[in-house]
């Protein structure tokens, strides 16, 4: 029984990840949502590997999505020429810097972040709300990501570390801010967690962070398989979404749940 409430567990998580990492509703803040309505009483070590784990299954959507893209940029860039890909790369490059300083030195912390810590999911959803109720109000979003738009962007992906801070939300709505293209916005906003994601990966497992001891390796496998196969889905639709302006039903939505996210913490 205690292998199948894993595994159904898992399932959930996964569909949740794959559908929110996504759609600017923040994945971290909803699986700490789900983890705490499910009654997960898993070690705040655990918690963290399910959630890694769901993370690296929608980096991999992102890169069946952008496979063409992807390619095209490694093609341009061991050109060693001063291109666009070369340029662009780059400026994936200074977006990370943020995110992976703050993962560096303030990994222990981040960790404790990831325990149902419910009030600060609802707080950090309302934030959310207001960033994506305010990018789909912006005008003249005609530009190109620029050299210092990536540094910027980066920063706004380091806070969206903090679960209840949509990453693709927060992202996505800084760039717009910034009067970059919605379409350019989207596809650099899901581009440059790739390498991070990666990054952190192959760092935990270097340092034996990630193994079977911390988590039910079963139901880490059904769980990445859900979050990779809604991932997909929900990436497509995303760009679509944003193309269209259509941000602004998120922000109602992140207005409630962090409303509710409040009165359960309250309560």
């Amino acid at each position: 029984m205690e292998i199948f409430n894993a595994i159904l567990n898992a399932i959930v998580l996964g569909i949740i990840q794959g559908l929110t990492e996504f759609l600017p509703v923040s994945s971290s803040g909803h699986l700490e949502l789900a983890k705490a309505i499910l009654g997960d009483s898993s070690t705040a070590e655990a918690s963290l590997l399910m959630t890694v784990v769901l993370h690296a299954a929608t980096a991999l959507s992102t890169v069946v999505v952008f496979w063409k893209d992807i390619v095209e940029l490694l093609k341009g860039l061991f050109q060693f020429k001063w291109n666009e890909e070369t340029k662009f790369s780059l400026k994936i490059i200074l977006s990370m810097i943020p995110a992976a300083l703050v993962g560096i030195l303030f990994e222990e912390e981040i960790e404790q972040l990831f325990s149902k810590n419910i009030l600060l999911v609802g707080a950090m959803l309302l934030i959310t709300g207001l960033l994506l109720f305010l990018a789909d109000r912006a005008k003249n979003t005609e530009r190109k990501v620029g050299f210092g738009h990536s540094i910027i962007i980066g920063i706004a992906q380091a806070i969206a570390i903090l679960p209840g801070i949509s990453r693709s939300g927060a992202t996505i709505s800084t760039s717009v801010l910034l009067g970059i293209d919605r379409a350019r916005a989207a596809r650099f906003s899901f581009l440059m967690v790739v390498p991070l994601i990666l990054g952190k990966m192959a760092k935990d497992i270097g340092s034996g962070e990630i193994s079977t001891s911390n988590g039910n390796f079963l139901a880490l496998t059904i769980g990445f398989a859900a979050a990779f196969i809604t991932g997909i889905f929900a990436c497509r639709w995303m760009i679509a979404l944003v193309k269209r302006s259509q941000l602004s039903w998120f922000a109602y939505y992140c207005f409630a749940v962090g409303a509710l996210a409040l009165i359960w913490a309250a309560w």
